[in-house]
């Protein structure tokens, strides 16, 4: 096989790779050439290995040093160490995103498995060697690390961090029904590149395990443990594009999950779904209206003087019931007013809509301490706040399925 002229090889070997390791980078010359060296103290000598760096055009030179690190290796003419045959660097013109950086150096790869980690050292390349042992012993599988089974642990994440990490996991398992996967935002995993030659990628998302496991359904996931641990140099890529390409992400998935198999009846339960849910948002913006009315009512002195604290908890409750009542009615078209089902089902929609509302606080909370503007922080949190209200009030409050 013909070699691209940017492969650098440092031993006498010129078999193709068994495993080509991806690793995008995007300002991360503090952690690229000790992470280099620690891969190959921790790849097995009998597995012939590639690693391929896919620098996003950093500005601090991250490209550069690995160049500089393959030369020092091939002037000082080293042999092979521990089965890494070759690395190599892509140079990208301009910034385009992690997905893209991550799929042209899967398609410039080599290797029959292929395995994706981050530069800043929070995938430990200790695990390599187990994730490759599971590779070996499941040829056709997906290899997840996971942060979220038995024997994991995360290092090094505040309790925002935490918070908004199981947040986004739990969207999308519910949302994606990937629901027996613990962690598909995990951005360390490895997989058969045959497995993918059918897919084409096509969200702006920045976790292209999600996006895999959508479209390879049938491909078996086993996911391994492994010690998280938040980065000790650099910055994190956090901001509100990746929480708005997230959740563009999520859509385009669950879109592609709904029209995989689609037929008259689920275009019959999507027309109810999107029905029930645009009554549920209308009944929802109603009751901020009927929240302000009250409130000003009764702190105004039109209808009476009481403490601004204490017009704004009655109008809060006014407008939670009327919203119940006009979802029960309206968007569930429920008629059982029986006393003891009523407040059953009235206790259950505060409680829920309670629960939405400190979802919304602690979203709020820990992406604006993310760094996160608060404008956008307030437009996440609502939609996830107000899905949420919508799901679970479906599902729990009005004994409905999600879809349908």
């Amino acid at each position: 096989m013909q070699q691209p002229d940017n492969v650098k090889l440092f031993g006498s070997k010129t078999t193709a790779p068994q495993l080509s390791i991806v690793i995008p980078t995007y300002n991360e010359a503090e952690n690229i050439v000790n992470l280099l060296k620690s891969i190959k103290k921790n790849i097995d000598n009998d597995i012939l290995t590639e690693i391929i760096v896919v620098d996003d055009n950093s500005p601090d030179g991250t490209g550069k040093l690995v160049d500089d690190y393959i030369k020092n290796l091939d002037q000082s003419n080293r042999k092979e160490e521990n089965g890494v045959i070759r690395i190599r660097t892509i140079h990208r013109k301009q910034k385009e995103g992690l997905i893209q950086a991550i799929l042209q150096g899967i398609a410039s790869a080599f290797g029959e498995h292929i395995l994706i980690m981050d530069a800043d050292f929070s995938h430990p390349p200790e695990t390599i060697p187990i994730i490759i042992e599971n590779l070996q012993k499941n040829d056709k599988c997906i290899i997840v690390a996971s942060r979220y089974i038995k024997g994991s642990c995360i290092e090094g994440w505040k309790l925002k961090r935490r918070i908004l990490s199981f947040g986004a996991n739990s969207i999308a398992r519910l949302s994606l029904n990937v629901g027996n996967i613990r962690d598909p935002m995990s951005g360390f995993f490895a997989f058969h590149k045959s497995s993918i030659e059918n897919i084409q990628f096509n969200t702006k998302g920045y976790k292209i395990l999600l996006e895999l496991l959508v479209k390879c359904r049938k491909t078996k996931v086993i996911e391994i443990p492994y010690v998280f641990t938040d980065r000790k140099i650099g910055k994190s890529k956090m901001n509100h594009m990746t929480i708005l390409n997230y959740l563009h992400s999520l859509w385009k998935l669950y879109r592609y999950g709904k029209n995989e198999n689609l037929n008259s009846q689920d275009i019959k339960n999507s027309i109810k779904f999107f029905s029930k849910t645009g009554r549920f948002f209308t009944v929802g913006a109603s009751g901020l209206l009927v929240n302000y009315l009250v409130s000003i009512l009764l702190s105004s002195g039109l209808q009476a003087k009481l403490w601004y604290m204490e017009s704004t908890s009655i109008g809060i409750i006014v407008s939670i019931s009327s919203n119940f009542i006009l979802n029960k009615l309206w968007t569930f078209g429920d008629r059982d007013f029986s006393p003891r089902h009523l407040v059953k089902q009235y206790l259950l929609f505060f409680i829920i809509c309670s629960l939405g509302a400190s979802l919304q606080l602690a979203l709020v909370y820990t992406l604006v301490e993310s760094h996160v503007s608060y404008e956008w922080s307030l437009l996440f949190a609502v939609v996830a706040a107000s899905v949420s209200n919508f799901i679970l009030n479906k599902r729990f409050t009005f004994k409905e399925k999600i879809w349908g």
